[in-house]
């Protein structure tokens, strides 16, 4: 027998006894796995975002079947009917989810924020954030790389010419990657139905902030003496919106008219901030109209 042949026997040999023995392991160490993860896991939207707090759609279905304190609720893309669908599966009671969609807090696009600088280097935004806080004057405001856009599991985020992200309301789930991903901490969720919303993220004062964009916050209340709900104040030079209590008591945004920056506008769906036309606020906030009107 040539030396070739018998190198082929003793690896053939070798090759069998192996596959004998992780036959024999696999069939003694193996752990049965309960079915019903996986039929959980197929009820999941397969977004792998981690907004449930576990990494990715699997390990929630795991956790939510094997724990009995897992909610069957945290799928944020899910919302609702992935939530009842993963109660009656798991036999646990699933309280009511709250509808979100991404907002951009900036309405600092090319033409009304002022650039300290040119930028030249990766282009994502965490890169240029390393850079003196990004080409920006103002050091609160969207970078518009579109870092947000790539990490977006729904492709519910597109870059507009402006430099600004929008956000698909159809597409969006609530998931959160995008709040997760922005360095600057832009982008925040924002319920359905909510009436207006701060186009802003500044934090500077009013003489920075407008000097920086002419679109900043300038965080000088009168949009807290206009609501008469208490639903607006001012925290670290920027206006802040309760949204429930604006969604529940205000059928009038007055807040609307006396922003002399047009920080605060109606909450728009679907375009870039700081663009809320008339057409646009009929459309997606009847209860604002008059209140733009009289806003111009």
């Amino acid at each position: 027998m040539s030396t070739s042949v018998l190198i082929l026997v003793v690896l053939a040999s070798l090759g069998l006894i192996f596959g004998f023995i992780l036959a024999f392991a696999n069939r003694k160490f193996a752990i049965e796995v309960n079915p019903l993860i996986h039929i959980v896991e197929d009820v999941l939207p397969k977004g792998q975002c981690g907004a449930c707090g576990y990494a990715g759609c699997m390990a929630y279905a795991e956790a939510v079947v094997l724990n009995p304190d897992v909610a069957p609720n945290l799928c944020i893309p899910g919302k609702e009917p992935v939530a009842k669908a993963v109660a009656e599966l798991t036999g646990k009671t699933a309280a009511a989810v709250e509808p979100r969609v991404a907002q951009v807090k900036c309405a600092g696009s090319n033409e009304k924020a002022v650039r300290g600088y040119d930028y030249a280097g990766v282009d994502d935004c965490v890169a240029a954030n390393l850079l003196f806080g990004g080409p920006k004057s103002c050091k609160y405001g969207c970078l518009g790389l579109g870092t947000c856009v790539r990490n977006c599991p729904f492709d519910a985020m597109t870059m507009s010419p402006a430099g600004l992200p929008v956000i698909d309301p159809d597409k969006c789930t609530g998931c959160g990657k995008c709040e997760t991903v922005c360095p600057k901490k832009v982008i925040a969720m924002l319920p359905l139905g909510a009436h207006v919303r701060v186009n802003c993220n500044s934090r500077d004062k009013g003489p920075v902030a407008r000097k920086a964009c002419t679109a900043a916050c300038i965080g000088c209340s009168l949009c807290v003496r206009e609501c008469p709900y208490g639903a607006v104040k001012v925290e670290n030079n920027l206006a802040v919106v309760d949204s429930a209590i604006c969604r529940e008591q205000c059928s009038d945004a007055k807040c609307l008219a006396k922003c002399p920056t047009k920080a605060i506008r109606p909450a728009v769906l679907g375009i870039v901030p700081g663009t809320e036309d008339q057409a646009s606020v009929e459309a997606a906030c009847p209860s604002c109209v008059k209140s733009t009107a009289a806003a111009g």
